[in-house]
Formats: structure tokens, sequence, C-alpha cells
């Protein structure tokens, strides 16, 4: 694939185009007792692996699907339960740390960038409510905004990149999907899209056996060479 027939870009949004470990252990460590970092850190890792472990269950058939919203208030009231949290106004707030996540320091400017030559879609497994919130927030100069609430599934699944494609009206080779997480462009390679990883703090690097289009050690690398081919 060459890098000049990209003609749109879907980004991931949690963890690729904003902080979501760094977001989740400010919330803990302000809405929890106070807590060693590592402590913290075990918790931040405890609430993904729950919701990891949830959505493997709704893609197995044995949970019926349920959005992140409720996902990610199981994952805090587990949290509560460990630290010993029961107000329930501040593990309200806690279960919606997700909408209050930090851009990358590269994010809002990259996009501003790539979106004077291309579509610039984000794909995420947040609600759709969620993803809202979270783009107001943080500013992200996203095009399109799109989730998996629409088709009542969470990424890997390949019906989630499809609705990218469907909505970049595009060959799916054509429709750059960007991600911090090999599991997520093994997904949308698996549709036909092309694929370019981008490293991030607590991402997924690719394995031995992947062979993505492109890889990146920083995101606006990724921008320079789409802007290059685009002239």
């Amino acid at each position: 694939m060459d890098i000049n027939e990209i003609e749109a870009v879907v980004f991931d949004v949690l963890g690729t185009l904003v902080d979501e470990p760094g977001g989740l252990h400010t919330a803990i460590g302000v809405a929890a007792p106070p807590l060693s970092h590592a402590e913290v850190d075990a918790l931040v890792a405890e609430w993904q692996q729950y919701v990891e472990a949830e959505q493997r269950r709704m893609a197995q058939g044995t949970r019926r699907y349920a959005n992140t919203e409720v996902v990610d208030f199981e994952a805090a009231q587990r949290v509560a339960n460990r630290v010993g949290l029961t107000d329930p106004t501040t593990i309200a707030t806690l279960a919606t740390a997700g909408e209050r996540l930090t851009p990358w320091h590269d994010s809002v400017a990259a996009l501003k960038r790539l979106a004077q030559r291309f579509p610039v879609i984000g794909l995420s497994n947040a609600s759709s409510t969620a993803l809202l919130r979270l783009s107001a927030n943080t500013g992200l100069p996203l095009q399109h905004a799109l989730s998996g609430e629409s088709v009542s599934a969470y990424k890997p699944a390949a019906e989630v990149y499809r609705l990218a494609v469907e909505t970049a009206r595009l060959p799916p080779r054509h429709v750059l999907m960007v991600a911090a997480h090999a599991w997520d462009l093994r997904g949308a390679q698996a549709i036909g899209m092309s694929t370019a990883y981008v490293e991030r703090p607590g991402g997924d690097p690719p394995a031995g056996v992947d062979a993505f289009d492109w890889e990146f050690d920083e995101l606006t690398d990724l921008v320079d060479a789409l802007m290059t081919a685009a002239r």
C-alpha cells in the first residue's frame, strides 16, 4: 500500500488520542483515600482488566451488550469496594472519568493539520454519550466521532470498523486506521483497512507476527508523511 493512496484517516481515541491510563490514575487518586502511586497503578490495572474481560464476554455471547457507561460504572464500583469508598456521588463521578481524559500533547495539533487535507474520524469503544462529552472536553477536532455502541459491539469486532469505512464511503484500503494498540489494528486489517501503529505510553506494541502498513514513534511523523504525500 502506498501512503499517497490514503483518502481518509480513522483514529482510535482511548489511549491513542487521549491518555486513558493517566486519566484513570488521576481520577482514582482523587476519589480514593490516600494511596501510593503503585497502589493506584494496581487499581487502574484492575479497572482496565475488568473492562476488557466484560467486553470479551459480550463478544463471546456470554453477556448481552452493555455500553461503556454501564461497564465503567461496574469497574468504578469494584475499585470503590477495594478501597472502602461508599459515597454514591464520588463513585458516580469516578465512573465517568473516561469523559474527562487529557489529550496527548500532540493530538489536537495533529488532527487540525490532517483535517486540512483528509476526513478525520474517531472510532471508539466509548459510548456515544461518553464520546460526545470527551470530544467536547478535549477539543479534539474530529469531523466524525463514531461509537461501537451504534452497532452494539466493541472493537475488534469487524462491524465496528465497517462503520468507519461506510462513513468514509471509500474502499477499505483507502481508509487508514491509526492506533496505539496492535489488537485494534489487527481488527481493522482483517476487513482490509490500511493500518498505522503510533507508539503511546501504555499502548499495545506490535508483535513479531504483525505486518502493519506503517509504524511511527510519534504522531507528528505520521502526519508529516500523510501531508507530504497529499501535496
